[in-house]
């Protein structure tokens, strides 16, 4: 598509955006003989605080620069919901706004992760907070549903309990990733109060990630592979797949794939391991 292309889609869809608000709904008195359907060029720029020629030419698909901030008050003035200012955005040339991150999954995901047993799966939201996993999981490194909601993270997880560094072949290899792999991911994180006290925590009560914290290292995520030494079942070896919920902004699934027909044929027993102890 050619910018005049893509000029042409964005007038026609504030056009068609604005033929469908009503004075009613944007809280304008309408007078008796109104014959525009929708709001008036004029009336949507001053709700969108724009000069009535610039919007015009706007709509006419002239080559005019439009910034974020006036991108955000045309949305706000015709009602758009999030995938219309996903969209009016995108046409505009520039990045959409981001969604805010979930808290927790609906119960449909929830039910896809309790599906994929016997293979160990987990939700993580954007803080690496667990909200959500399965029996095969949970027989992997113990019952999330047992902590405190604030102890369900799954770097608090590696670097507090000390199970998880017996758990874990290489613990310090596979910790000092962790770490690399959430800073590369809570890049857009940093003002979030519940990343700044998780971090701040494990700072205090953690020497090593305090100092691997510091270094600044980034690593993408990838396919990581992770030998487990299961204190019930024994050696178990898996791939760790990363899947986005895309109905749930900042929620990411992770499912464990047995690399090998000793780990594979471990899973049922893995599954009923909390069951067993």
């Amino acid at each position: 598509m050619t910018d005049q292309d893509r000029r042409r889609v964005l007038a026609d869809f504030l056009r068609s955006r604005r033929e469908r608000i009503t004075p009613q709904d944007a809280g304008i008195v309408a007078g008796p003989r109104r014959r525009t359907p929708g709001l008036r060029r004029e009336e949507v720029a001053q709700l969108s605080g724009v000069s009535v020629t610039w919007y015009t030419w706007l709509e006419q698909a002239r080559d005019i620069s439009v910034s974020r901030q006036v991108l955000t008050s045309l949305a706000r003035a015709m009602m758009l919901s999030s995938v219309e200012r996903r969209h009016l955005f995108a046409l505009a040339g520039e990045r959409p706004p981001e969604q805010p991150p979930v808290r927790s999954p609906g119960p449909a995901l929830q039910r896809l992760v309790d599906a994929l047993a016997p293979h160990p799966a987990y939700l993580l939201d954007a803080n690496w907070d667990l909200v959500g996993w399965n029996s095969a999981e949970a027989g992997l490194i113990g019952d999330p549903g047992e902590l405190a909601p604030d102890e369900r993270n799954l770097l608090w997880l590696v670097f507090t309990d000390p199970a998880m560094r017996t758990l874990l072949a290489d613990w310090e290899g596979q910790a000092r990733d962790l770490v690399a792999q959430f800073r590369a991911d809570a890049r857009e994180r940093f003002d979030d109060p519940r990343f700044d006290r998780l971090t701040r925590e494990l700072r205090r009560v953690s020497r090593e990630f305090s100092e691997w914290w510091q270094a600044h290292d980034l690593a993408d995520f990838g396919t990581s592979r992770r030998v487990f030494r299961h204190p019930r079942v024994g050696s178990l070896t898996f791939d760790y797949v990363k899947l986005a919920a895309l109905d749930a902004p900042g929620v990411k699934l992770f499912v464990c794939m047995p690399t090998d027909e000793e780990t594979r044929g471990k899973l049922p027993a893995l599954a009923t391991a909390l069951k067993n102890v």
